[in-house]
């Protein structure tokens, strides 16, 4: 220009004007500044840099980032936006590993407990055990069933395992009798009369049926909890997200500052926008993991799962050696009482996860500067102090957000799906807390015991363990007046066999009819039932 056309006081204008555009010129934004390092950077990600400048050129094409002097073609640009989008995605699953990890994990108290019984009953009984250890199997896979999320009443599976299991003690101890199928048959048959096991059975029930509860509703619940984390965190980044990802990350890579970090307000910005729908799962989340952990105390205390399922093996022991009760070392199971003590401490920091995330993902040095470096920071248009206020949790919060431009109005169906699987399983977790299923609401597992009679005590101390546990006054029972239980379908296959020679075997009760007055002219059943009464 011929400055000398020009009068002097617009010369001054021009020249201020100009001065005050070179002024807002970011540092290294100049025509003809080296790329090398956005290159090298971009080089280091797998890219090829055939068309990466050489110098700065004029950033009219940039859709994303400010088109001022720039450092990235618009090819470049496309693919760090695709970049920022992947980093994101994998910033979220990094950190959800930590829930993934927690629920996911199996406690398999039931495979110790069997182990335990086994060894102790071979141990005290051996060969007698061994040749009829299906009837202790079968009582196994039942409860494997049950608490794996299978339709099995509980009551039932042990009903019919003390049925069986009268049937065998009755051979044994009349070992100089052939007692015929049928005769063993009326036994069993009036075995809840007679109660030859005396209070044995009713509280092996009341403490399995509840710990078993408890612990298949954990099972469940960390199950479910899964499940919401893997749908949460299969996310896809919308076009706002990408663009808001794509300004934070790479725009100054794109400015010829590659080691220039997102101030840590921006990136707080840009991560609540993206991430607006997963923040409002926070309530039901907490409420969740408020349960999952109430669960788990009750597990770790009254409802024991370890002591419940060991006791099965305790509580038989004294039904067939009449025995006072006695507790079984605990020590066989304290490798798996940790378990539940491990569990806990997990589920303490998964709190507020969801709202949280923001926050550390931003806290991470590769994502965003130090809080405390305000003023050497990428402010999304230079370096400098990012002014706008930090939005807050959730959907709705984010109508004023500068960074993400989110639609309120239009609530996530996926989202909302999740708050009810939430409600759900939360729900099932609190009736799990006072002994109840809700699969069988409508059945006597769902009764007020948690599967025991109506009325039945119910309080938090394991009956008979700990220094407040009050003794149980049973109610009278009068054989004549309880109805004999429906007939079982036996196992015509299983046949006890004692005879070592001593003695002669004798056919017993072969032409007897089956009835509660015949089974009383047995020494064995009026014995046992006195004692145990």
């Amino acid at each position: 220009m011929d400055t000398s056309l020009v009068p002097r006081h617009r010369l001054l204008v021009l020249l201020c004007t100009a001065a005050a555009l070179s002024g807002t010129r970011s540092p290294g934004a100049a025509a003809g500044r080296s790329c090398a390092d956005t290159r090298q950077v971009y080089a280091e990600k797998g890219y090829g840099t055939d068309t990466a400048p050489l110098t700065q050129i004029s950033g009219e094409h940039l859709r994303l980032c400010p088109q001022d002097y720039t450092c990235c073609s618009s090819q470049m640009e496309e693919t760090l936006a695709l970049q920022s989008e992947r980093d994101f995605l994998r910033a979220i699953e990094e950190n959800s590993q930590f829930l993934l990890t927690t629920f996911t994990q199996r406690h398999q108290l039931i495979d110790l407990s069997e182990k335990s019984m086994n060894q102790m009953f071979t141990k005290t009984y051996g060969r007698l055990f061994t040749q009829n250890a299906h009837v202790f199997q079968e009582l196994f896979v039942e409860l494997r069933r049950y608490y794996s999320g299978g339709s099995v009443s509980l009551t039932e599976v042990l009903s019919d395992f003390w049925s069986r299991l009268v049937e065998r003690v009755f051979s044994l101890v009349n070992p100089q009798y052939q007692f015929s199928e049928d005769y063993l048959e009326c036994v069993s048959k009036h075995a809840e009369q007679l109660q030859p096991f005396g209070d044995v059975p009713r509280k092996l029930r009341v403490q399995v049926t509840r710990a078993f509860i408890a612990a298949r509703a954990l099972s469940q619940g960390l199950a479910t909890g899964r499940d919401i984390v893997n749908k949460a965190t299969k996310l896809t980044a919308d076009s706002e997200c990408v663009r808001g990802l794509m300004r934070q990350w790479y725009c100054p890579l794109c400015r010829g500052v590659p080691s220039l970090r997102p101030c840590h307000s921006l990136c707080l910005n840009v991560m609540k926008g993206c991430l607006a729908n997963q923040a409002d799962l926070d309530t039901e989340w907490n409420n969740f993991i408020d349960a999952l952990y109430q669960v788990s105390e009750k597990l770790e205390g009254p409802f024991n799962m370890e002591l419940a399922a060991d006791s099965i093996s305790v509580k038989v022991s004294e039904a067939i050696m009449h025995m006072q009760e006695n507790s079984l070392s605990h020590n066989q199971l304290l490798s798996a009482s940790t378990q539940v003590t491990e569990l806990k401490e997990r589920l303490r920091p998964m709190r507020g996860f969801w709202v949280s995330l923001p926050h550390t993902i931003c806290n991470d040095g590769k994502m965003a500067a130090d809080v405390t470096n305000e003023d050497r920071c990428w402010n999304g248009q230079t370096r400098g102090r990012y002014l706008p206020d930090v939005t807050g949790d959730g959907l709705v919060s984010q109508i004023n957000n500068p960074e993400v431009e989110v639609d309120i109005a239009r609530p996530d169906v996926r989202t909302r799906q999740l708050i009810m699987e939430l409600r759900v399983v939360t729900n099932k977790l609190k009736h799990a807390q006072s002994g109840q299923d809700m699969d069988f609401m409508d059945s006597e597992e769902g009764s007020g015991s948690g599967g025991g009679d109506q009325g039945e005590r119910y309080n938090d101390d394991w009956p008979g363990y700990g220094p407040q546990s009050p003794p149980y006054n049973k109610p009278p029972r009068n054989p004549a007046t309880n109805p004999a239980k429906p007939t079982r379908v036996r196992d015509r296959n299983w046949k006890w066999n004692r005879n070592n020679g001593q003695g002669r075997v004798r056919s017993a009760a072969s032409g007897h009819t089956c009835s509660l007055a015949s089974l009383l002219s047995f020494p064995f059943l009026v014995t046992v039932a006195l004692l145990w009464r």
